[in-house]
């Protein structure tokens, strides 16, 4: 099969291109720069103007049966734009819709969106999110990806073409960074980490099942229209996370049972409530359809995952 496949070049798209050429697809890569390369990938196509020239045909994206659109604004804990949301859309809703346009023009018939658990909001309704939830994001990251779920969708309507949106938690693995690669060097280090009595539990996925669903949905020969929702089917505990990065890193977990109501408060007077009360909050995923028409399920156990992750970390240091 002939698969587009934007933001080619980042976290999740090393993953994906690499598992589509193992099982022998056809991928043309679309990235804003040019950067370590998969040699089996056919094509590599330089769009850093949110594919409004692709949109247009210049360059002419090659024919392809399917695009996977990955490629977006990516949330970050601070943002010093003069107008995040209008930064947000640019990419996230323009540039998804510039990119829904050209592969349309190269005969693509289905789409697959990767989206976000930031689409539905902070936190979970008091169970975990279903498909079917209204969405209610609240930061400019969240919104954009909710917006261009909803545009996407529309232009599939109206052009014949099949749309699949993947909401994925947070995603880990080899050569993750950010959150959670600052937690791993905490645990390793032998950090004191106060959260000991946080019995939260957090939905994740490994890049590779994460790869494996996109290509699952990319794939099938059946309809996969509408929200997927995707993770390792095993929602940890936050410390149940941290135990498992500590067996592996053969280092003891240094958890600090401080009531939860305590570390709240001190994330409000240190201007970081918002983040506390993420840290401190249930945020799981119902990834039923996947298993139960597609038969998905994933390659890796979370602690397989686990495992594997911090075998890179511990590999490249």
């Amino acid at each position: 099969m002939r698969i587009a496949v934007t933001g080619a070049n980042g976290f999740v798209g090393r993953a994906l291109c690499a598992l589509l050429c193992d099982t022998d697809h056809d991928v043309t890569a679309l990235v804003r720069h040019v950067g370590v390369r998969d040699s089996r990938v056919r094509e590599v196509i330089v769009a850093d103007d949110n594919f409004a020239s692709l949109a247009a045909g210049d360059p002419a994206l090659a024919p392809c049966d399917v695009l996977i659109h990955l490629a977006a604004r990516v949330h970050m804990m601070t943002d010093d734009s003069v107008d995040p949301l209008a930064a947000y859309r640019a990419t996230n809703v323009d540039g998804t819709l510039n990119a829904a346009r050209a592969a349309h023009r190269a005969g693509a018939r289905r789409i697959v969106f990767v989206s976000s658990v930031k689409a539905l909001g902070e936190g979970e309704p008091g169970r975990p999110w279903r498909e079917d939830d209204p969405p209610a994001p609240v930061d400019p990251y969240g919104i954009s990806k909710f917006e261009a779920e909803t545009a996407l969708t529309a232009f599939g309507r109206a052009n014949g073409v099949e749309i699949a949106i993947v909401r994925p938690p947070l995603v880990y693995g080899p050569g993750v960074r950010a959150n959670f690669l600052g937690l791993i060097k905490a645990v390793e280090r032998g950090v004191p980490l106060p959260l000991g009595a946080v019995d939260a539990r957090r939905s994740m996925v490994y890049v590779g099942n994460l790869a494996d669903a996109i290509r699952t949905l990319a794939t099938h020969a059946g309809p996969v229209g509408g929200v997927f929702h995707v993770s390792d089917l095993d929602d940890l505990t936050v410390t149940g996370m941290i135990r498992a990065i500590a067996g592996e890193l053969h280092r003891p977990a240094r958890l600090w049972p401080v009531p939860v109501a305590w570390l709240r408060a001190a994330g409000k007077a240190a201007g970081k409530g918002p983040q506390v009360q993420r840290l401190t909050s249930s945020l799981r995923l119902d990834c039923t359809r996947l298993p139960r028409e597609l038969g998905w399920t994933p390659p890796r156990s979370v602690s397989q995952g686990l495992a594997e992750t911090v075998r890179a970390f511990r590999e490249s240091r």
